[in-house]
């Protein structure tokens, strides 16, 4: 959402997260159930607080033909303005009506030059994620679900894996053959769920109005909440998160 010019009439919407990300899209526009339409919504940004982080590389020891010789670590991404990408931004108390609907779209996570992109997705309770692997060498993705069945399962170059998600939690991805590559499922019981963009902007639409908490998650920094009056038009907030 630099791409915040793009409408689409329910908070999961494309988005842009990480630099090597070209295709990445966490659910299909349409998944409510039928209702009234509101035109309120929550337009924000998230910033980093305190000590500025050193983005830092990791070096590469396997396959250095696909991988390259080293990473950038991709656990806290922050802009040039501090935004940080890839908060996971979501109502704690959300309409009683806002439920999914049939059919739900798989959301794709690729294996590109041996990184998940998106590193982040969001996927309704019962929806499928989809991995890819483009690289020319094998991976293997292991989730480290609690409530959701646990897997590990070997990825040929080419191979297209389909994982369904039965019940929310935020479950870890990793590939052991590649130990810096990481993936985050944030299985979601309702749509008002969004990600942050690479400028730490997000956008949560067709809120009705009243009173809300959201909450943020990001895989280093945490969670933090906020509490948001959300009248007709557009409700513009700013959270700051900081390391712990």
């Amino acid at each position: 959402m630099s791409d915040m010019g793009q409408s689409c009439a329910h908070p999961i919407r494309l988005m842009r997260v990480a630099p090597l990300c070209v295709i990445v899209w966490v659910a299909a526009c349409g998944l409510m159930t039928a209702g009234p339409s509101w035109a309120a919504a929550i337009k924000g940004s998230v910033h980093l607080t305190g000590a500025g982080l050193e983005q830092k590389k990791l070096p590469v020891t396997v396959d250095h033909s696909v991988c390259g010789k080293e990473k950038e670590v991709q656990d806290v991404l922050i802009s040039a303005g501090r935004g940080i990408r890839n908060v996971v931004v979501s109502l704690q108390n959300p309409p009683p009506d806002a439920t999914w609907k049939a059919p739900l779209s798989p959301v794709q996570v690729d294996q590109q030059q041996c990184v998940f992109v998106p590193r982040v997705v969001i996927v309704p309770v019962g929806g499928t994620v989809e991995f890819l692997n483009s690289d020319r060498l094998l991976h293997n993705i292991r989730g480290r679900a609690t409530v959701n069945r646990p897997f590990n399962r070997t990825q040929p170059k080419g191979r297209t894996i389909p994982m369904v998600f039965q019940k929310a939690e935020v479950v870890r991805v990793d590939c052991d053959l590649h130990p810096w590559m990481r993936a985050w499922v944030v299985v979601a019981e309702h749509p008002f769920y969004t990600i942050t963009n690479d400028q730490g902007e997000f956008l949560l639409d067709n809120v009705p109005p009243g009173r809300y908490t959201i909450q943020l998650w990001q895989e280093a920094l945490g969670t933090v909440t906020k509490d948001v009056s959300v009248a007709d038009g557009v409700t513009t907030v700013t959270v700051e998160m900081s390391r712990k």
